[in-house]
């Protein structure tokens, strides 16, 4: 069994919140926030803000991790465990701009488009949202639709994330 470790950084700032539309590979077409796997040798912090870069063309500032969640899914015919590390960022340096992986968007925090996005994210973001910190487990059916799910709110990130 494939197992890896990634970072997922939601940018929140008047009100709104930042999504982006991968526009290639595993996720096309989804809403979520940005991120991805580690590189050798990298930590938690350096790959989020590094993947933040990338993929927005942003610095992320005022960040604080807020969930680790581990996704038992398969890709490709293959099972993986993914770690991931899940931050909300209440500022930025540099221009958002798009990528050839993502198309930044912003929403309302209110009129959130769950619907694009993963099976699942309704289930955990509404809680980071409310100023949560949560460990969760989500099983994913080959499909990539939720097949079962746990979350512990394990405590307080920083407040409300408003």
């Amino acid at each position: 069994m494939n197992k890896f470790s990634t970072t997922l950084l939601f940018i929140i700032k008047d009100g709104k919140i930042m999504l982006a539309e991968k526009k290639r590979g595993h996720g096309e077409g989804k809403l979520n926030g940005v991120g991805g796997k580690l590189e050798k040798g990298e930590t938690v912090i350096q790959a989020m803000i590094r993947e933040t870069q990338e993929e927005i063309g942003v610095t992320p500032l005022d960040y604080t991790e807020v969930a680790t969640i581990d996704c038992l899914l398969s890709y490709k015919g293959e099972e993986s465990i993914e770690s991931m590390y899940v931050f909300i960022a209440k500022d930025y340096i540099g221009e958002v701009s798009e990528s050839e992986e993502m198309r930044p968007m912003w929403f309302d925090l209110n009129n959130i488009p769950y619907n694009r996005m993963w099976d699942g994210d309704v289930l955990w973001l509404k809680h980071v949202l409310a100023g949560k910190k949560i460990k969760a487990n989500l099983t994913f059916n080959i499909d990539n639709s939720l097949k079962d799910y746990k979350i512990d709110i394990i405590g307080d990130s920083y407040g409300k994330n408003r």
